[in-house]
This record gives C-alpha cells, sequence and structure tokens, in this order.
C-alpha cells in the first residue's frame, strides 16, 4: 500500500510518444478562432484525469482515436498566430493532420491505492501526462493523450485538450465521440461536430453596447477600492482544498433561502463558496470583489449556436459587490448578484463581449476576482470506452481557479475544487462546511 499521497514513477513503454494521425485524409485549412476562442485567459489546456477499474486495450484506444480524429480533424492540427510574429497575435488553427500526441506507460499501482489519495491533486500526479517540450503554449499540440495501466489490470487516462480550440462541452463531446467509435462502431456519431466559429464573429464596425464588469483595459490602473488578489494568491504557497456536497448539503445551503429566494444549485453554491473564500481571506470591508463563472450561451443567442458546436460557446459572467456587504449578509445576497448576471447575458449584451474582444488591449479582470467553471452536468463522469464508467474523474491539476466537479456514481453531489493559500486553509474550511456537516441519519461528513 501507498504510505504517502507521492505516486510511483510512471515507467513509459517507448522513449517518446506516438503521433496519431486521422485515419483517411481530412480538409487541410486554417480554422479561424473566434474572440470567445481566443482570450489570453484561455491560452491553456484542459486536462482531465480518469480512473478506470479495467484497462482498454492500447492498440483499439490509438486506432478509435486516429478514426473520431477524421471528424474532429482540428485537435490534429496546430495553432499558429494569424500574423506569423508571435504568441500575442489572433491564433487560428493550422488543420494539417499532423496528429495528437499519443503517450503509453506504466504504473505500480493499483485503483483502490489511487482512490485512497484521489480526494484532491498533487504535484506527483503530473507524471500520468506525458510533458510536452514546448518554448510556448501553441507549440504544444492541440490534443496530448497518456494512457497508463495499473498494477491491478486498471488504467488511468489523461488528456490535455487545448482550450482555445473546446470549452468543457466540447470537450465532453469529443470524449463522448471517441469512446463512441469502441462502443458503437457500426453506428455513426450521434452529434456531428460542428466546426466554423464565424457564427462569433464579431460585427463591423464593433458595437460594445453594454457593460462588461468581468473585463478591463491593459492600460487602467484603479487606485481606488480595489485589490489585486490574484496576485497575492500567486505569491502564497497554494493548497488544494476539496468539499464533496451531497444532495443533503446542497438542500441545507437552499434552505437557507427558502422562502423569499428560489435558487439553483449551481447559484446556491457558488454564492457559499465565494462568500467563505472572501471570508478566510480576511480582506478590508471597503474593497469590492468580483465573481466570474461560466455560462454557456449556446441557447442564449439569436438564432442559436448549432448542435455540435466544440468551440467556445460560454462566457463569464461577472458580478461585484463590497467585502462587507457578502460577509455580514446572509447567502441570499450573492445568490441574487449570481441571478441578476446570469439574467443580463441576452444576445445583445454576448454580441457586445465579442465586439469588446475586437480590442486586444481588453483582458478578463482576475485582480478582484473568484473564477468558478462548472465541470459538472456536462456528462464528463459518464464516459465509457466499453469496460465500465470512471471510478474517478478530475481535473490532473488543482488551482486557484474554483472547479465544480462531477462525483462519479453520484450524479447529484458536487465536488468544489480549489486551492487556496496555506496560511487560510482552515478557516476556508470551516467556512465551506459550517452548519452543513452535521451528520443527519447517519448521513457522512462531506468534507474532504
Amino acid at each position: 500500500m501507498l504510505r504517502s499521497e507521492e505516486l510511483p514513477d510512471c515507467f513509459y513503454y517507448q522513449n517518446k510518444p506516438t503521433l496519431i494521425t486521422p485515419n483517411t485524409s481530412t480538409p487541410n485549412h486554417s480554422l479561424y478562432l473566434s474572440n470567445l476562442d481566443d482570450q489570453k485567459f484561455l491560452r491553456f489546456s484542459i486536462k482531465y484525469l480518469y480512473l478506470f477499474e479495467k484497462a482498454v486495450a492500447i492498440d483499439i484506444l490509438k486506432y478509435s482515436l486516429s478514426k473520431v480524429l477524421v471528424d474532429y480533424y482540428p485537435l490534429a492540427g496546430r495553432l499558429r498566430p494569424c500574423g506569423g510574429a508571435g504568441d500575442d497575435d489572433k491564433l487560428v488553427v493550422d488543420c494539417n493532420g499532423e496528429g495528437a500526441v499519443f503517450a503509453e506507460g506504466f504504473m505500480d499501482i493499483s485503483c483502490e491505492e489511487f482512490l485512497q489519495i484521489s480526494r484532491k491533486p498533487n504535484r506527483s500526479w503530473r507524471k500520468l501526462l506525458y510533458r510536452v517540450e514546448a518554448h510556448s503554449f501553441i507549440e504544444i499540440p492541440p490534443l496530448v493523450v497518456q494512457v497508463t495501466n495499473l498494477r491491478c489490470g486498471g488504467m488511468i487516462l489523461c488528456t490535455a485538450i487545448n482550450h482555445c480550440i473546446c470549452d468543457g462541452i466540447g470537450t465532453s463531446q469529443f470524449l463522448h465521440a471517441w469512446a463512441h467509435v469502441i462502443t458503437k462502431p457500426t453506428l455513426d456519431l450521434r452529434i456531428l461536430p460542428f466546426h466554423s466559429r464565424h457564427v462569433l464573429k464579431p460585427r463591423d464596425p464593433p458595437q460594445v453596447t453594454h457593460t462588461h464588469l468581468g473585463y478591463t483595459k491593459t492600460t487602467f490602473k484603479d487606485n481606488n477600492i480595489h485589490v489585486d488578489i490574484n496576485q497575492y494568491l500567486q505569491s502564497q504557497p497554494l493548497v488544494p482544498t476539496s468539499f464533496t456536497f451531497t444532495s443533503a448539503h446542497i438542500l441545507r445551503l437552499k434552505r437557507r433561502c427558502i422562502p423569499s429566494l428560489k435558487c439553483t444549485t449551481f447559484e446556491a453554491l457558488a454564492s457559499h463558496t465565494w462568500r467563505s473564500w472572501v471570508r478566510s481571506l480576511d480582506l478590508s470591508t471597503t474593497f469590492k470583489v468580483k465573481l466570474l463563472f461560466s455560462v454557456n450561451v449556446r441557447k442564449k443567442l439569436i438564432p442559436e449556436i448549432p448542435q455540435g458546436y466544440y468551440g467556445n460557446g460560454f462566457v463569464l459572467a461577472c458580478t461585484e459587490t463590497a467585502v462587507k456587504d457578502l460577509v455580514t449578509s446572509k447567502l441570499h445576497h450573492g445568490i441574487k448578484l449570481i441571478q441578476q448576471a446570469k439574467s443580463s447575458l441576452t444576445d445583445g449584451h454576448v454580441r457586445s463581449m465579442i465586439d469588446l474582444l475586437e480590442d486586444k488591449n481588453v483582458k478578463t479582470d482576475i485582480c478582484s476576482s473568484l473564477v468558478i467553471s462548472q465541470w459538472a452536468k456536462l456528462g464528463l463522469e459518464d464516459l465509457d470506452f466499453g469496460q465500465g464508467k470512471p471510478l474517478h474523474m478530475g481535473p490532473l491539476t488543482s488551482d486557484i481557479y474554483c472547479l465544480f466537479l462531477p462525483v462519479a456514481g453520484n450524479f447529484d453531489a458536487v465536488k468544489v475544487q480549489v486551492s487556496v493559500p496555506e496560511c487560510v486553509v482552515e478557516k476556508f474550511e470551516y467556512y465551506m462546511m459550517d452548519g452543513l456537516d452535521e451528520e443527519e441519519n447517519g448521513e457522512q461528513n462531506g468534507f474532504i
């Protein structure tokens, strides 16, 4: 049995990974990326970790990947700056069929042992995803896969999917398409990918008709009552925290607002997490803080974004309040702000945001913000390559950005994961579970 959370070394079967190319010819062209795709804020890869009790044969995984890349051929291409000068230029995808990186290895660990330490990521998990040597983000292939076979016959599948090409819904759509090729090889894909990003093209000339709290100009300085929380966090030793909220926990949160306010699970959890995070940081009550959270706008636009669109079809909704109002008010204060931010995301608001991003001096304002990304309810935990659904699904790493994650085997539960400064971990843990972790009818404490 493992004596610590440190994973053993991964032994690669080959010195170098292989490149998996589409198994038939694919279109060779440059794929335009929308302003939502091309934000500096999204220039990273979404890294998933899946643990499966039974391994799928490597040859089957490779062949099926080569088949699904025929449909999702941009993931076999390479990013490049449109102007050819550097990383600061607008990016496009060179759909050249160069291929996805595929590494295979072995780790002397069992599924059971991994589950014992899977409550939150640690640095040793990085052994589970091949590190591509690159000078910059755009040199990393859009899709990197590592399959690690385990001592017990299980496997860990890690994927790194370029966020400029796919959002969370898009990655889920792609991974389920890959699984479909294995489990239903004679049937066409249930959802065909929609490649064109021109449905989110800015207007000419741009028309910024709304206020966008979530963005700021790089030249803009505010010496008033904002504080750079992000800079403070980055300067501190960070510790991953993780909390599993069962349906009972969520119901107790919602009861704090009933009967005066009805809310969704996301709204209650987001407000509670934002408030707990701010309280734990002991900020001055005069400061203003923001909450940025992802909202799918595929069905909010007129006309709606076509089915199968796997690019970034989400925007970051934003709300702002004074620290004093957030921490001294009940949960409903944050919930109302979140609801207002969501309802403001009309077609006109989103189009205005797309036009705003034509100005390359505009960037996401994370200096005084908690950022929440919603991974729950995307079907990520239902991925099945023919040997059963995963025992565990989650991110490979933890960061200052907060993730709402699915819980394998429990559709109604949500795992909240975020890294916070080591000096505030205890306070944050207390505020997150205060009044929620009492046992009723034998319920287990949801705090991890």
